[in-house]
């Protein structure tokens, strides 16, 4: 067997250990039935890669193993020990150290033991399709899609030395793989009891679709902006540098195929191109706050006297949306912190969660709403 296989078998057994802990996890749920768990799994484990790839990045780990899939050729940092004391002796300030390599290569397991446990619910759906319907074999294959997309986005992160697009691409690819695999879960295939008798639908999707749009535009200039690393170029708030309107650089603030730090023609970017990320960001941030609050606002009054879950997520989506408020001030304020920086990824994903979570209870016809409210 050549080293590529051995690598490659070595790789697999560790994303299978890593994916059964999830599984294990839910297996307490009686409950719910084996595809059911497998589905929740995936949300729970997706989370978490969300979670940790955003410490992989702020931890400036993401190149800590300078190669793919592996680390210098091998499966684990252990193996590639003396490869990475060498990269570290030659440049101690540099992207590889030891813990660099285990925070860079525990964020790779979970992304492969994902691939892995998307490939078995492919299993399940094929296997189930009578009973589940074709549609969650088309659903699961576009699954199988994104998550492909999404590890090609994490190679080319790796062999592109992170530039910024590729970076901010991946995490978007990682929040509507998100939303697509709660979306799956929440899907009230015939197979699951606990789900037969669909709730009525009492809120408008196409509020929903808008705000996820919003948001995901918000996401995609969050990213920008860390990814640029021009979270401190407004070190004040509610101002910028003392301004209300400070020098832009709109052009080189959103020319998105450069290199990480460089505009395109290879000079460092200004500070006034940095400001003009973070800005836009800052800025587009408050008609997200304005459009969410509205919409668990409006659930929230839906909800009452017809559904409880619906006004419970709409109550968690307004108080993510001020825990968000919190957190983005917090960098600014506080110079970055990494909790708060973590904390304020993790409530885009419980945004996204709650949108999804909303849209079970959501309709895109008028008069199905109209006869629901009216009964």
């Amino acid at each position: 067997m050549n080293d590529s296989f051995i690598l490659l078998l070595e790789l697999g057994l560790i994303s299978l250990f890593v994916a059964g802990i999830p599984v294990a996890v839910l297996s307490y749920q009686r409950k719910w039935g084996n595809f059911q768990r497998l589905n929740w799994a995936l949300v729970f484990l997706t989370f978490d890669l969300i979670i940790f790839g955003a410490f992989t990045r702020l931890s400036n780990s993401g190149l800590g193993c300078p190669d793919w899939p592996g680390c210098y050729g091998t499966s684990n940092p252990f193996t590639a020990l003396t490869e990475i004391r060498l990269a570290e002796a030659a440049d101690p300030n540099g992207p590889v150290t030891i813990i660099k390599a285990w925070i860079e290569m525990i964020h790779r397991y979970i992304a492969m033991s994902l691939g892995a446990l998307i490939l078995v619910q492919l299993f399940f759906a094929v296997r189930q399709r009578h009973t589940l319907s074709k549609h969650a074999v088309y659903a699961s294959l576009g699954l199988l899609f994104l998550v492909c997309l999404q590890g090609a986005f994490g190679a080319w992160t790796v062999t592109l030395k992170l530039q910024p697009i590729i970076v901010t691409g991946h995490l978007i690819l990682a929040m509507i793989f998100f939303g697509a695999l709660v979306w799956y879960a929440q899907q009230p295939w015939p197979q699951w009891q606990w789900q037969r008798a669909r709730n009525q639908a009492i809120f408008p999707m196409q509020l929903i679709v808008l705000s996820l749009i919003i948001l995901s535009i918000q996401i995609f200039l969050g990213a920008w902006v860390s990814t640029n690393y021009a979270v401190l170029a407004c070190p004040d708030f509610p101002l910028c540098t003392g301004l209300w309107m400070p020098p832009m650089d709109w052009q080189g603030g959103f020319t998105f195929w450069r290199e990480a730090g460089q505009g395109n023609n290879g000079t460092y970017l200004t500070a006034a191109t940095l400001v003009t990320i973070h800005w836009v960001h800052r800025c587009f941030a408050v008609l997200v706050f304005i459009i969410l609050s509205w919409v668990a606002w409006r659930g929230h009054q839906l909800g009452r006297g017809h559904q409880l879950p619906l006004r419970i997520w709409a109550s968690v989506l307004f108080l993510i949306v001020l825990l968000q408020v919190f957190t983005g001030i917090s960098n600014v304020i506080f110079q970055w912190p990494l909790i708060a920086a973590l904390l304020h990824t993790a409530g885009a994903a419980g945004l996204v969660f709650c949108l999804v979570r909303m849209s079970y209870w959501a309709s895109w016809s008028p008069r199905r709403l109209r006869l629901v409210t009216t009964a």
